[in-house]
């Protein structure tokens, strides 16, 4: 959990305010939301932390999550959100919306998508994701995740991705591929390079050396490579380029 995810309240006087979110402010939030049945699937909690003080416990289809009370309410603080009772319940809703996806879910609905393996952003490999409304959450396999489980996971995902709804934009000699069915998935249109030639080739568009430039999360670049060098050069965000006959390299991140 880190500061970011709840966001830091615009203006000069609030980010001066120093109010504290304490435990029973979160702990009311928890109750708010129990209430107002945030999933059909995901129960909501709080228990004993064995002498560390309250705990909320997330039970999603199986897979639970424990974290302290007190490091929540520590974290919105940080953040600087405000104590309102319905601030702070749709702080601990985004956290809510980014919990850990459980692995029937990633079964079920992963899509895959390319990712950063690397802290330092340098190297890109297929990760599973699942769509939550307009969020798009990783999926990291739990302790009790089989590796048959795994394998079946990733190549469901694979084959979800090859039936992605795209939309090609060609401007010049570039092809800007996006994803129009769940936003934040448009790398998942790269599993299927050989038809992104063919459908580019139909508009005019013709390379002889495809190169995508893939930054994750965002629209797929194509073009030859004098051009993909100049865009990466161009870019303001972390991105990769490489040829498009190494995607079927790439491992997993």
């Amino acid at each position: 959990m880190t500061g970011a995810l709840f966001g830091a309240p615009a203006g000069l006087l609030q980010r001066l305010s120093r109010a504290e979110v304490r435990v029973p402010d979160v702990w009311a939030a928890v109750e708010l939301l129990a209430d107002r049945g945030v999933h059909p699937d995901l129960e909501l909690g709080v228990t004993d932390g064995a002498g560390r003080g309250p705990m909320l416990v997330l039970d999603d289809t199986g897979r639970r999550t424990r974290v302290l009370l007190a490091e929540v309410a520590a974290e919105m603080t940080r953040a600087r959100v405000p104590v309102a009772a319905e601030s702070v319940a749709t702080a601990l809703g985004a956290w809510l919306a980014r919990r850990p996806v459980p692995d029937p879910v990633a079964l079920a609905t992963g899509v895959a998508v390319l990712d950063w393996s690397d802290a330092r952003h340098t190297v890109l490999g297929w990760r599973v994701v699942v769509a939550r409304e307009q969020l798009v959450v990783p999926w990291r396999p739990s302790r009790t995740a089989t590796l048959p489980l795994v394998h079946q996971a990733r190549s469901a995902a694979l084959g979800r991705a090859a039936i992605v709804r795209t939309a090609l934009r060609v401007e010049g000699p570039v092809g800007l591929w996006t994803s129009t069915s769940v936003p934040g998935v448009d790398t998942a249109v790269l599993v299927r390079p050989e038809e992104l030639l063919a459908e580019m080739a139909a508009t005019g568009l013709r390379l002889h050396d495809m190169h995508v430039v893939v930054t994750p999360h965002r629209p797929v670049a194509c073009a030859d490579a004098a051009v993909a060098r100049r865009l990466v050069a161009e870019a303001t965000d972390a991105c990769a380029i490489l040829p498009w006959q190494e995607l079927a390299d790439l491992g997993w991140a």
